[in-house]
């Protein structure tokens, strides 16, 4: 099917064929014969890198044309940047929603597309966000994480949701490995489209005996090391002029093999020290060092350790080609588009706690696999496993190249997954009564998937006591509504047994803490936290005697749960370390953890004390400028005395540490030492931007105290007006 002949904008038509692309591949072809362009759903299932993405623009630009509007959803936050990168610049409007759960987000609306993660969508749905109301074509990419423990309930319920507030919506969902196709298909009513079809072709393999054993034949690999098999497999495919990325299964294994990759490519080229120079000019770990080192001779690793721009680089270098080798953990399978000629599983075998080293799913191989071979550059891709002994080649065969990818289920009828979910319902109008609630349950993939509801009906039901219970939904026969205090818990994105907890440690205190406050945070089902070594545990225990006044959290009596409250604790040091501005690089190495690690830690402690301030505004107002004060300190990770200078924009911890220990400790106090001395301490053209910012708040006109009541109670008395909005499925 030629570009020309769609039925999409000209613009679109026009860029495609300038970039190249005159045909449709068969994949994409059938799409549109069968209604894509038309407005039909569709379930598209097929392998990697065979056109998933421009499906999926073509339909959006389609229903633009048309006066419709775009939601576009991902798993990861990564994914939905990249995203939003390959559809902006097309005559469009692009917006991207990653953040706070809080939001409205209502200025996004005047955008065509937005590209948003699962969890932020529920969100937006929760404040009632008007846009929401506007979208006609919702775009599921990635739909098989739906079995996904942790991401999957959010995701049903969120596709729920919009198929039931936008019942005329347009949904397309997208995947490479789903094992049944057909029933999710029929849960979304849509037409599946499936296809082994791939632009590049790929050639599955096990490595043993220096060759690789196809089921076409077999290939000789040349014996460079003689301790290193997956080194030798990557220098071959990079001798050939190939690049290669390698799945292990840690980070440690990641970095470990990326040093004796580098060791051995040794390439040197110009481009290779540029991209080392800036990775080492902002690297203060010895992670960030190595890796540096590891990118000047042309290989790297990447994991969720890295920071954020440590990994920006080293995909940007993968894929310009000048990096030649990637050791990675398997998130990079699942996430970011990095092809590459070969593809080495070398780790199929991950630790699971209680089970021991287990076989990782065939789901997760074919994703892995699925990234051998570069469109327009490689003349073919390899995926290749490594066996440990000849009678491995045929289970291996068996359980990873022949098999199909595992069926897909709904993991919605679990307790835990459904005291957020259904509070969510309550509180922004899709159920107010148990049959309204037992109605859009009965939506869900799980009934459709099981035909019967029973199972899920004990576990609303569970779920709907303990909101009772915790005062944050109201019974009255057989109408359900939200309480204050549950449509805050709705509205803020936090599970409501994380609230509850946290509530009822704040109203059991007569004082606030710091590490008090943490602690509780830290203990709560929504905040990520620290595993613990044997040897952690003397550290840890001198910690707990040096604060047992301002602990919250009393140890538990049974030693079952000694392990998860010292998690929390360790967690809780982390995070207080960080306030007390200790260096990044020291706290790095004193919990072993990386920069992508501690970011990670930081945004999910800041959620939750955002929401902490707003419970003690609620239930214990005493301590929510204190909870409120000690977030901003978070933010910046700095002590409470630079908290009047981190309010000035551009300054953020290492300028008002040098501005306090300078004698500087507030906004007067810069204004009265004057531009030259401030310049001494922190440079002209930060001087400068500080002293203009304070001569524009000098002469701005305060507000009047009425004006100021106005402005501070208008976005809650909206806020509250979204919690109480009325919607059904079922009237």
């Amino acid at each position: 099917m030629l570009i020309e002949t769609l039925a999409v904008p000209k613009t679109l038509r026009e860029r495609y064929q300038k970039g190249g692309i005159t045909e449709l591949y068969p994949p994409q072809a059938e799409c549109v014969g069968r209604g894509l362009l038309a407005g039909k759903n569709q379930l598209v299932a097929i392998p990697t890198a065979s056109g998933k993405t421009l499906i999926a623009e073509m339909v959006m630009h389609a229903q633009i044309a048309k006066g419709g509007k775009c939601l576009y959803i991902v798993p990861l936050k990564a994914l939905a940047s990249e995203k939003y990168d390959e559809f902006s610049g097309k005559g469009v409007r692009i917006g991207i929603a990653t953040g706070d759960f809080d939001r409205r987000e209502d200025t996004l609306g005047g955008n065509d597309i937005i590209v948003a993660t699962s969890e932020k969508v529920d969100s937006l749905l929760r404040n009632s966000t008007r846009w929401i109301n506007e979208i006609t074509l919702l775009v599921v990419d990635e739909i098989h994480l739906i079995d996904s423990e942790n991401r999957g309930p959010t995701l049903e319920m969120v596709i729920a949701k919009m198929r039931c507030r936008n019942p005329g919506m347009q949904v397309i969902g997208l995947s490479a490995t789903i094992g049944n196709p057909n029933l999710l298909a029929s849960w979304l009513d849509a037409e599946l489209i499936t296809s082994s079809w791939r632009p590049v072709d790929l050639r599955q393999g096990i490595f043993w005996d220096d060759r690789i054993i196809f089921r076409e034949g077999e290939r000789a690999v040349k014996k460079i090391s003689h301790n290193y098999e997956d080194l030798n497999l990557c220098l071959d495919t990079i001798a050939e002029g190939g690049q290669c990325l390698v799945f292990v299964s840690s980070r440690r294994n990641a970095e470990a093999f990326a040093k004796r990759a580098a060791g051995a490519i040794k390439s040197g080229e110009a481009e290779l020290k540029a991209l080392a120079g800036r990775i080492r000019s902002s690297a203060e770990t010895e992670m960030g060092k190595t890796l540096a080192l590891c990118v000047e001779s042309g290989s790297a690793f990447h994991h969720a350790g890295l920071s954020r721009d440590e990994r920006k680089i080293v995909e940007e270098g993968f894929r310009q080609g000048f990096i030649k080798c990637i050791s990675s953990t398997p998130t990079l399978a699942a996430g970011l588009n990095l092809p590459a000629r070969r593809v080495i599983i070398r780790d199929y075998l991950r630790f699971t706690a209680g089970e021991g080293m287990q076989p990782i799913p065939a789901s997760e191989y074919h994703q892995m696999a699925g990234r051998a071979g570069r469109p327009r550059l490689d003349p073919y891709g390899e995926a290749v496993l490594i066996a440990k002994d000849e009678g491995q080649v045929t289970e291996l065969f068996e359980y990873y190249i022949d098999a199909p990818a595992e069926d897909v289920h709904s993991k919605i009828a679990e307790p835990t997954a459904l005291y957020s979910h259904v509070l969510s319902l309550i509180a922004s109008g899709f159920a107010g009564t148990h049959d309204e609630l037992a109605g859009f349950m009965n939506r869900s993939f799980y009934v459709h998937e099981h035909r019967q509801g029973r199972l899920m009906q004990r576990a609303v039901n569970a779920a709907l006591k303990f909101l009772i219970e915790a005062e944050m939904v109201m019974e009255v026969g057989e109408h359900l509504g939200a309480t204050g205090f549950g449509s805050l818990v709705s509205r803020l994105y936090i599970d409501p047994r994380s609230a509850a907890r946290i509530v009822s440690a704040m109203r059991m205190r007569d004082e606030y803490t710091d590490i008090g406050i943490l602690q509780i945070i830290c203990s709560t089902p929504d905040m990520p936290r620290l595993y613990v070594r044997n040897a952690d545990r003397a550290q840890l225990d001198r910690m707990i005697e040096a604060h047992a006044d301002e602990l919250w959290v009393p140890m538990p009596d049974e030693e079952d749960e000694a392990e998860e409250y010292y998690r929390g604790i360790k967690t809780a040091m982390l995070l207080a370390d960080w306030t007390d501005e200790m260096p990044d690089a020291r706290i790095c190495e004193r919990y072993a953890v990386g920069p992508g690690d501690l970011f990670g830690m930081v945004e999910s402690v800041n959620w939750l004390l955002h929401a902490t301030a707003e419970l003690a505004r609620m239930f214990v107002p005493s301590f929510h400028p204190q909870v409120r004060d000690f977030e901003t300190c978070m933010k910046n990770g700095i002590r409470r005395e630079l908290l009047p200078l981190v309010r000035l924009r551009s300054i953020g911890r290492v300028r008002a540490r040098r501005l306090f220990n300078n004698g500087i400790s507030s906004p007067e106090a810069v204004r009265a030492a004057g531009i030259e001395t401030v310049t001494r301490i922190i440079g002209r053209g930060i001087a400068e931007q500080i002293f203009d910012q304070l001569e524009n708040k000098k002469r701005s006109p305060s507000l009047t105290a009425k004006q100021a009541q106005k402005n501070g109670n208008g976005g809650a008395d909206d806020q509250n007006s979204a919690g109480q909005s009325t919607l059904s499925c079922f009237r």
